[in-house]
Protein backbone atom coordinates (compact mmCIF):
# COMPACT_ATOMS: atom_id res chain seq x y z
CA UNK A 1 0.00 0.00 0.00
CA UNK A 2 1.18 3.53 -0.72
CA UNK A 3 0.13 6.35 1.55
CA UNK A 4 -0.09 9.67 -0.31
CA UNK A 5 -0.16 12.33 2.38
CA UNK A 6 0.14 16.09 2.66
CA UNK A 7 0.50 17.92 5.97
CA UNK A 8 0.09 21.65 6.66
CA UNK A 9 -0.15 23.83 9.75
CA UNK A 10 -3.78 24.68 10.44
CA UNK A 11 -5.92 26.51 12.96
CA UNK A 12 -8.48 23.86 13.90
CA UNK A 13 -11.10 26.45 14.85
CA UNK A 14 -11.02 27.65 11.21
CA UNK A 15 -10.86 24.12 9.77
CA UNK A 16 -14.04 22.79 11.46
CA UNK A 17 -16.46 25.03 9.51
CA UNK A 18 -14.74 24.08 6.24
CA UNK A 19 -15.05 20.37 7.04
CA UNK A 20 -18.75 20.91 7.67
CA UNK A 21 -19.14 22.91 4.44
CA UNK A 22 -17.56 20.16 2.31
CA UNK A 23 -19.65 17.47 3.98
CA UNK A 24 -16.81 15.61 5.68
CA UNK A 25 -17.99 12.85 8.01
CA UNK A 26 -16.35 12.64 11.44
CA UNK A 27 -15.05 9.12 12.05
CA UNK A 28 -13.73 9.66 15.55
CA UNK A 29 -11.15 11.07 17.92
CA UNK A 30 -7.95 9.23 18.79
CA UNK A 31 -5.30 9.80 21.43
CA UNK A 32 -2.14 8.43 19.82
CA UNK A 33 1.24 7.73 21.34
CA UNK A 34 3.98 6.78 18.88
CA UNK A 35 7.32 5.31 19.90
CA UNK A 36 9.87 5.53 17.08
CA UNK A 37 12.88 3.24 16.85
CA UNK A 38 16.42 3.62 15.55
CA UNK A 39 17.94 0.63 13.78
CA UNK A 40 21.37 -0.74 14.69
CA UNK A 41 22.26 -1.48 11.05
CA UNK A 42 21.31 1.79 9.30
CA UNK A 43 20.38 5.38 10.03
CA UNK A 44 16.65 5.82 9.34
CA UNK A 45 17.12 9.61 9.29
CA UNK A 46 19.51 9.21 6.33
CA UNK A 47 17.48 6.53 4.54
CA UNK A 48 14.22 8.44 5.18
CA UNK A 49 12.53 5.41 6.77
CA UNK A 50 10.58 5.04 10.00
CA UNK A 51 9.71 2.19 12.36
CA UNK A 52 7.21 2.89 15.10
CA UNK A 53 4.75 1.35 17.51
CA UNK A 54 1.51 3.32 17.76
CA UNK A 55 -0.59 2.85 20.89
CA UNK A 56 -4.25 3.66 20.49
CA UNK A 57 -7.18 2.64 22.71
CA UNK A 58 -5.27 -0.19 24.38
CA UNK A 59 -4.12 -1.59 21.02
CA UNK A 60 -0.68 -1.38 19.40
CA UNK A 61 0.34 -1.40 15.76
CA UNK A 62 3.87 -1.81 14.39
CA UNK A 63 4.39 0.37 11.30
CA UNK A 64 7.27 0.51 8.83
CA UNK A 65 7.35 3.52 6.50
CA UNK A 66 9.66 3.43 3.51
CA UNK A 67 11.48 6.41 2.00
CA UNK A 68 9.39 9.24 0.56
CA UNK A 69 8.62 8.68 -3.12
CA UNK A 70 8.41 12.29 -4.29
CA UNK A 71 9.71 15.74 -3.45
CA UNK A 72 6.35 17.39 -2.79
CA UNK A 73 4.29 15.23 -0.44
CA UNK A 74 4.94 12.61 2.23
CA UNK A 75 4.10 9.72 -0.11
CA UNK A 76 5.65 6.42 0.92
CA UNK A 77 5.12 2.69 1.06
CA UNK A 78 3.76 1.59 4.42
CA UNK A 79 3.26 -1.74 6.17
CA UNK A 80 1.34 -2.23 9.43
CA UNK A 81 0.49 -5.12 11.72
CA UNK A 82 -1.15 -5.38 15.15
CA UNK A 83 1.32 -6.34 17.89
CA UNK A 84 1.68 -6.81 21.61
CA UNK A 85 3.40 -3.55 22.54
CA UNK A 86 5.48 -4.81 25.47
CA UNK A 87 6.68 -7.95 23.71
CA UNK A 88 7.48 -6.06 20.50
CA UNK A 89 9.52 -3.44 22.36
CA UNK A 90 11.44 -6.26 24.08
CA UNK A 91 12.07 -7.99 20.72
CA UNK A 92 13.26 -4.78 19.09
CA UNK A 93 15.56 -3.96 22.02
CA UNK A 94 16.95 -7.52 21.90
CA UNK A 95 17.74 -7.01 18.21
CA UNK A 96 19.64 -3.80 18.97
CA UNK A 97 16.95 -1.27 18.11
CA UNK A 98 16.71 1.74 20.42
CA UNK A 99 13.96 4.24 21.07
CA UNK A 100 14.52 7.36 18.97
CA UNK A 101 11.65 9.46 20.28
CA UNK A 102 7.99 9.70 21.21
CA UNK A 103 5.20 11.71 19.57
CA UNK A 104 1.87 12.21 21.32
CA UNK A 105 -1.15 13.69 19.61
CA UNK A 106 -4.89 14.02 19.64
CA UNK A 107 -6.22 13.22 16.17
CA UNK A 108 -9.72 13.98 14.92
CA UNK A 109 -10.42 11.88 11.83
CA UNK A 110 -12.82 12.84 9.03
CA UNK A 111 -13.65 11.35 5.64
CA UNK A 112 -14.70 13.08 2.45
CA UNK A 113 -14.95 10.76 -0.55
CA UNK A 114 -11.72 8.77 -0.81
CA UNK A 115 -9.76 11.30 1.25
CA UNK A 116 -9.06 10.99 4.97
CA UNK A 117 -8.66 14.33 6.73
CA UNK A 118 -6.96 14.45 10.14
CA UNK A 119 -6.80 17.38 12.52
CA UNK A 120 -3.76 16.73 14.69
CA UNK A 121 -2.97 18.54 17.93
CA UNK A 122 0.62 17.44 18.53
CA UNK A 123 2.08 17.77 22.02
CA UNK A 124 4.69 20.54 21.98
CA UNK A 125 4.21 21.38 18.28
CA UNK A 126 0.72 22.75 17.76
CA UNK A 127 -2.10 22.14 15.28
CA UNK A 128 -1.85 20.51 11.87
CA UNK A 129 -4.12 19.22 9.12
CA UNK A 130 -3.20 16.05 7.21
CA UNK A 131 -4.98 14.80 4.11
CA UNK A 132 -4.29 11.38 2.67
CA UNK A 133 -5.30 8.85 0.07
CA UNK A 134 -4.21 5.23 0.15
CA UNK A 135 -3.22 3.92 -3.28
CA UNK A 136 -2.41 0.45 -4.55
CA UNK A 137 0.60 1.54 -6.62
CA UNK A 138 2.73 4.48 -7.76
CA UNK A 139 0.68 4.89 -10.97
CA UNK A 140 -1.97 6.66 -8.86
CA UNK A 141 0.52 9.06 -7.27
CA UNK A 142 0.08 12.17 -9.44
CA UNK A 143 -3.73 12.10 -9.67
CA UNK A 144 -4.08 11.35 -5.96
CA UNK A 145 -1.66 14.10 -4.98
CA UNK A 146 -3.57 16.56 -7.22
CA UNK A 147 -6.83 15.62 -5.43
CA UNK A 148 -5.20 16.32 -2.06
CA UNK A 149 -3.91 19.74 -3.09
CA UNK A 150 -7.31 20.57 -4.61
CA UNK A 151 -8.95 19.80 -1.25
CA UNK A 152 -6.34 21.82 0.63
CA UNK A 153 -7.36 24.90 -1.40
CA UNK A 154 -10.63 24.80 0.57
CA UNK A 155 -8.54 25.37 3.71
CA UNK A 156 -6.51 28.18 2.12
CA UNK A 157 -3.40 26.00 1.79
CA UNK A 158 -1.37 24.98 -1.23
CA UNK A 159 1.75 23.14 -2.31
CA UNK A 160 3.97 25.88 -0.83
CA UNK A 161 2.49 25.14 2.62
CA UNK A 162 3.22 21.40 2.51
CA UNK A 163 5.37 20.13 5.38
CA UNK A 164 7.40 17.03 4.54
CA UNK A 165 9.11 16.91 7.93
CA UNK A 166 7.72 14.20 10.21
CA UNK A 167 6.33 14.97 13.64
CA UNK A 168 9.24 13.01 15.12
CA UNK A 169 11.78 15.16 13.26
CA UNK A 170 9.96 18.29 14.44
CA UNK A 171 9.89 17.11 18.06
CA UNK A 172 13.57 16.16 17.96
CA UNK A 173 14.52 19.48 16.36
CA UNK A 174 12.57 21.40 19.02
CA UNK A 175 14.16 19.37 21.85
CA UNK A 176 17.69 20.00 20.48
CA UNK A 177 17.35 23.80 20.57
Amino acid sequence: MIEIEVKVRADHSKAFPILKKIGAVKLGVEDQSDIYFAAPHRDFAKTDEALRIRSLDGQAVLTYKGPKLDGISKTREEFETPVDETATIQILHSLGFSEAGVVRKKREVFRTGEITVCLDAVEGLGEFLEVEIVAENENELETSRAKLFELLKEFGAGEKDSIRTSYLEMVMEKNNR
